[in-house]
């Protein structure tokens, strides 16, 4: 070749590039994680948009039309395509319920906040460490009723 490069020489060029280090301190995704918040389990889910809640029906009629069709995606290609189609007037209905379901969320919210503006009971226990305690006394008790005959 003709002031061409070979193939080693290409192949040493891409080898030698250095990456440089991402501002999480080059962990990638587990790095990203660990500085989320927790989840609170007792934080009230979001509503669903009124597609979703159109959709709730629409998989349950399409999975007795279709009842042979196992395709997760085909079951949401079709109920899109179905959800473009329809009217402002036919998707009332799923907008009112969305609506009334927002409006619950909101008052859940407005209760979890004021929950976590008191902050955390300490008189109560979970039910698990509730047992765990008890089931530690039973085991107490039991152990020292009994004597071994050596």
């Amino acid at each position: 070749m003709k002031g061409g490069r070979s193939k080693s020489d290409t192949k040493s060029a891409k080898l030698s590039v250095t990456k440089k280090p991402t501002k999480g301190g080059g962990g990638g995704a587990a790095a990203r994680k660990s500085g989320k918040a927790a989840k609170d389990p007792n934080k009230p889910k979001r509503p669903a948009s009124a597609f979703f809640v159109f959709m709730e029906e629409f998989r349950e009629q399409y999975k007795r039309e279709h009842p042979k069709n196992k395709s997760v995606a085909a079951v949401g290609k079709a109920g899109g395509d179905k959800w473009k189609s329809l009217s402002e007037a036919e998707k009332a209905p799923f907008v009112a319920k969305a609506d009334k379901r927002k409006v619950e969320y909101e008052k859940k919210m407005k209760a979890y906040n004021k929950e976590q503006a008191e902050g955390p009971k300490e008189e109560e226990e979970s039910e698990k460490s509730m047992s765990e305690v008890n089931d530690d006394d039973e085991d107490d008790e039991e152990g020292s009723g009994e004597v071994s005959i050596a």
